[in-house]
């Protein structure tokens, strides 16, 4: 589909009316579940447990996906514990000041029999948001695009810092959100430091979208001035399909 009129990022009076907040991020990282039951936890999780985070002031967005076989065999670089990667859940905050809270629901929540099935953790990331861009062709502004609907996210970690923001040129990428690695607080661990996060968002098949993204990692990386840690398609996650990206 073709949008019409001129893409927000030109302009100035669009986005004079608002640019949002959403400048930190949380990802967490996990494994498949070891008994089989990863429709059943993502039915929880999407059903009950992402939508009690929304009561938190200071969140912004969530999404969660999904690697297939597919996925894995698409990945550029897949190094370490990262390997070990299936599920990655992300939540958008307007800062780490809502952490406390989140830790705080997630414990309440615990209490009262509500978090009865887990994945293997693999563990957690946290960020700040150092860029953002947007295809002109989706008209809609970088501003907006993690809300955008998309059918996955061309996901890369990487060790080092390095503007990512012009991978919007490459077919099947909607936007790129970019974040800098920054220490987390209480019980999420210094992982990040020194590691940046980003996000392509695709509306186009994410083993699709894969290969050309793959190629350029690969040439990026090639200077040695970022080095790949994951660099993997995922699916987006779609309600009442829970089995619809398992093995």
């Amino acid at each position: 589909m073709k949008f019409e009129g001129t893409p927000s990022d030109q302009m100035p009076d669009i986005l004079a009316t608002g640019r949002g907040d959403a400048g930190y991020v949380f990802i967490s990282l996990s494994k498949r579940h070891p008994e089989g039951r990863d429709a059943e936890y993502l039915e929880w999780h999407t059903m009950d447990h992402r939508p009690e985070q929304y009561r938190l002031d200071g969140i912004r967005n969530s999404l969660r996906l999904v690697s297939t076989p597919a996925c894995r065999a698409a990945r550029a670089a897949s190094e370490g514990a990262f390997d070990t990667v299936d599920f990655v859940q992300t939540y958008q905050f307007a800062s780490n000041a809502s952490i406390p809270a989140f830790s705080e629901l997630g414990a309440v929540l615990d209490k009262h029999g509500r978090m009865g099935i887990r994945l293997p953790s693999v563990g957690y990331l946290t960020g700040e948001l150092m860029g953002k861009s947007a295809a002109a062709r989706v008209v809609a502004g970088a501003d907006v695009i993690p809300w955008r609907p998309c059918l996955g996210v061309y996901l890369v970690f990487e060790e080092g810092d390095a503007p990512a923001e012009d991978l919007i040129d490459v077919p099947g990428v909607a936007g790129v959100w970019r974040y800098r690695g920054v220490e987390g607080q209480a019980g999420f661990g210094n992982e990040s430091v020194g590691k940046q996060m980003i996000y392509c968002y695709l509306d186009e098949d994410p083993v699709a979208a894969a290969g050309a993204l793959g190629e350029r990692m690969r040439q990026r990386w090639a200077s040695g001035a970022v080095k790949g840690l994951l660099a993997a398609p995922f699916y987006a996650a779609v309600p009442f399909e829970w089995s619809r990206y398992l093995p």
